[in-house]
């Protein structure tokens, strides 16, 4: 079966359609058991699209298996393709909309603490847009906070998804973004980057 799934997903050059597709057959024909099992030994394939498969069908199951979220975290954030890493964004966000994200919200504050950026970026990337997710769209300046902490992260691929996101939020909430980026000290070229990002929808 590895090799069929392999084959399959193989295909897909671009985007991500037919591996998700993929997955939530498996997941709604299989055991959690199996599905799972399957997921470990994708994960190890030299293929990128296998272990993008195995890493959608983990955000599936991380909710009822904690060794899965904390293989998430540990392991699949350790991948050096951009692709799995777009897919573990997204697997997050599955865990969080499976567990409800008021629940979810202290691993949500963990994974944003994190010492390695694709861990905090799976967090920052994959909630956009974060006040469409609920419990955030009752509380934006909450998913603001979240955010900003990290407006002058190390990492550029971070700190992108920072100004990106706060971007998102200020389609609904200019006021919001507004007052948030006027606290910011933009001497730093991290800060600024990010505060341009954020700043591009809002009218002076």
């Amino acid at each position: 079966m590895i090799d069929a799934l392999t084959e399959r997903v193989q295909k897909t050059q671009h985007g991500f359609t037919d591996i998700k597709k993929t997955a939530d057959e498996l997941v709604a024909s299989q055991s959690p058991d199996i599905s799972i099992s399957l997921a470990y030994e994708l994960f190890k394939s030299e293929v990128p699209q296998a272990r993008m498969l195995a890493t959608f069908i983990f955000g599936r199951h991380a909710t009822q298996f904690p060794d899965i979220l904390i293989f998430m975290r540990e392991h699949i954030s350790r991948d050096t393709n951009w692709r799995v890493q777009e897919i573990l964004a997204m697997a997050f966000d599955q865990f969080c909309a499976d567990t409800g994200y008021e629940k979810a919200f202290p691993i949500i504050q963990d994974w944003l603490a994190d010492g390695h950026h694709h861990v905090r970026r799976a967090v920052t990337e994959g909630l956009r847009i974060w006040t469409s997710r609920p419990y955030f769209d009752e509380h934006p300046e909450i998913a603001i906070q979240l955010l900003s902490q990290l407006h002058a992260d190390d990492s550029e691929y971070v700190r992108k998804s920072v100004g990106n996101a706060l971007r998102d939020i200020s389609r609904k909430h200019p006021d919001l973004i507004r007052e948030e980026l006027s606290s910011w000290d933009r001497s730093s070229k991290k800060v600024a980057q990010v505060y341009k990002l954020a700043s591009r929808l809002l009218v002076e």
